[in-house]
Parts: structure tokens; C-alpha cells; sequence
């Protein structure tokens, strides 16, 4: 079984980034405005965390945007590699990305609400790079797009990857106690996470050198 590669979330100074980094992460997640939950930071602040971050080393920008043009000025503005899209898009905004930001990685989220998500997933993978399960709610009065620290139903999101033919990462409730029973479940190509490695919402050093070393084992 592969290790799979992880993203910290909910970065919110320069100084978290480079914990995160020096803890293993091969990715960090970057959350601009939300309807809801924790993490958003402002653009201009995503952008000078971003230009801190080593080379090799996978920068996502959060977003919940789901206009082309607004989702092209985030990226222009801030410079990460890949583009978080947390809400539901049509199919002509991935073609305008992939037209307007040649190179600029494009991640979808499926909130896995239940089996039909496995439909969702399979009919936005053509159009993405990597697909992110989580464990969010877009269907609330004030939609829920992340950062809820829940756990959802993981043999769905065992179905998703091994129905798609994109990298699948797994999110939502991860932590340092449940992180080996989410890899030999889903197998995932990477694994996101946000509270799990927090305390009073800060990155926690100790608790990230316990979630990687489950990892590792």
C-alpha cells in the first residue's frame, strides 16, 4: 500500500506553513472566504504565505466562488498551484480555468451526503485533476464546504476511488487515533485535514508528529 501524501489545511501564517512542512506535508490548503467554518484568511495574506512555501511543495486555494472570472482574479492574485473548488461548478467554468490558467491544478470537492455522491464524482472527474471527499453539506441555508471535523461514510468514498480514475484525497475527521482505519479503508491517494492537528485552533507540533507517524507506519 502506498503512503499517501498529505495536505494541512486552514494555514493561517507563514509560520504554520513551515510547521506543516517540516512535520511531512506535501500539500497546504489556503481558505479564502466561506460561507462557513473555520480558516478563512484574507487573499492578501494567502498570498504572502504562498510566496514563502518551498518549491515541491502543493499549494491549495480554498475557494467557494463559483464564477470562472472570480475564481481566475483568486488565482492571479494569490499564485497557488491548485485550485480548491469546495461548491458545486458547471462544466464551461473548468473549461474556462483550464483555458485562463494553463498549469494551475484544479481539485474538486464531492461532500459525500450519501450514495449519490458516487454519481457526482464520476461525472465531474473527466474535467479535474484530483477529487477531495469531504464531509460538508452544500444543501443547508448557510451551505457547510468544509473544516466541519466530521467523519462521513468512508465505504462510500472507498467506492469513489476505486470507480474514478483521478487521485482521490479523503477528508473530514481525520485525526491521529483514526488515520490508519481511514487508509486501509479508502486507500486514498492523500489525506486533508484541519482540526485534527489543531489546539484551541492552532497547528499542534505534537499532534502532527503523531498523525505522521501513523501515517508512516
Amino acid at each position: 500500500m502506498k503512503i499517501p501524501k498529505v495536505k494541512i489545511c486552514c494555514i493561517s501564517s507563514i509560520e504554520e506553513a513551515a510547521l506543516a512542512v517540516r512535520a511531512g506535508a506535501s500539500a497546504l490548503g489556503l481558505v479564502s472566504a466561506m460561507p462557513s467554518g473555520p480558516g478563512p484568511i484574507s487573499e492578501d495574506l494567502i498570498a504572502e504565505i504562498i510566496s514563502t512555501v518551498p518549491s515541491g511543495i502543493t499549494t491549495f486555494l480554498l475557494t467557494s466562488k463559483q464564477d470562472a472570472q472570480s475564481i481566475i482574479a483568486q488565482q492571479r492574485k494569490t499564485k497557488p498551484n491548485t485550485l480548491q473548488l469546495v461548491d458545486a461548478v458547471s462544466i464551461d467554468v473548468y473549461q474556462a480555468l483550464r483555458s485562463e490558467l494553463p498549469g494551475i491544478s484544479i481539485v474538486q470537492v464531492i461532500h459525500i451526503v450519501g450514495e449519490s455522491s458516487v454519481a457526482e464524482a464520476r461525472s465531474v472527474a473527466p474535467y479535474i485533476d484530483m477529487l477531495l471527499l469531504d464531509s460538508g453539506n452544500p444543501k443547508l441555508a448557510v451551505k457547510e464546504l468544509g473544516g466541519t471535523g466530521r467523519r462521513h461514510d468512508w465505504k462510500v468514498s472507498k467506492k469513489i476511488v476505486e470507480s474514478v480514475d483521478k487521485p482521490v484525497f479523503l477528508a473530514g475527521g481525520l485525526t491521529p487515533g483514526n488515520v490508519r482505519e481511514a487508509i486501509e479503508s479508502v486507500q486514498p491517494y492523500g489525506l486533508d485535514l484541519c482540526s485534527g492537528v489543531r489546539t484551541n485552533g492552532l497547528l499542534d507540533e505534537w499532534k502532527l508528529k503523531q498523525f505522521f507517524q501513523q501515517v508512516l507506519q
